[in-house]
């Protein structure tokens, strides 16, 4: 809950004067042992704090999931597997949980999707990545447009979603192999566009390195690149830029 949330309702006598020492005593962070869980980067950055599940032990995780959970009335955890999905079921029946994007949450219902971003991936190989960058979107408030398999071996299947592709605030661009979409993508738009290296390829791609010097070195402008298999990283950037967009 928000600051002015809290006052209010110790007003109105919903909430007692323990209750809301209590919740001040928690900020700007809640110390756990094992964890510090940061209940201000709302109110700071205007984005919840996000579980990273992969390597979490267990009971940390489902400690830290309900904590978050408590505190803003939904979470997401990204690179989750699905004993980590069963664990919270358990307690939390009505977590979702995607197999490809490895994204486990608890969403508010009827949230406001604002804007567009446009997620575009080169291959289908690399639509793990890219709906790991669409859900994450999509939870911070974004309307998003999926344009899947649209790689530049076949240039004309990027060329016939232009439109749509032109039209958002912000593209972000998924491939393996060469990386060569984020280049193709950036001659086109007049928006920022958000490279994603995935680890997607043959030897030479050396894990995504191959994509990551292509993205980089891009004559294209107006291309930012991101970490190998960053879709989470490049959602949250592309939610800011949405958010500029719709203030404009």
């Amino acid at each position: 809950m928000k600051i002015q949330e809290i006052l209010k309702k110790v007003q109105t006598g919903d909430l007692t004067i323990e209750e809301a020492e209590l919740f001040f005593r928690r900020q700007p962070f809640e110390e756990m042992g094992y964890a510090k869980l940061d209940h201000h980067r709302k109110l700071r950055s205007g984005f919840a704090e996000v579980i990273f599940c992969s390597g979490k032990a267990d009971s940390h995780l489902l400690s830290i999931f309900g904590k978050l959970y408590e505190a803003d009335g939904e979470v997401m955890g990204t690179r989750s597997t699905r004993h980590q999905y069963e664990l919270i079921k358990a307690v939390y029946p009505q977590v979702q949980y995607d197999e490809i994007s490895r994204i486990l949450k608890i969403e508010k219902p009827g949230k406001k999707r604002i804007g567009k971003i446009a997620v575009c991936s080169a291959g289908t190989a690399d639509i793990p990545v890219a709906e790991e960058a669409a859900q994450t979107a999509e939870y911070f408030g974004a309307d998003v447009e999926r344009l899947y398999d649209v790689g530049v071996a076949g240039i004309h299947r990027v060329l016939s979603q232009l439109d749509v592709i032109q039209s958002a605030n912000c593209v972000i661009a998924v491939a393996g192999m060469e990386g060569a979409l984020a280049s193709v993508i950036g001659g086109l738009v007049d928006k920022p566009v958000i490279a994603v290296p995935t680890s997607v390829g043959y030897g030479a791609n050396l894990g995504g390195i191959s994509a990551l010097l292509t993205m980089i070195n891009s004559c294209a402008n107006g291309i930012s690149v991101v970490n190998i298999d960053n879709g989470y990283g490049a959602g949250y950037t592309a939610t800011q830029i949405n958010r500029l967009g719709v203030r404009e």
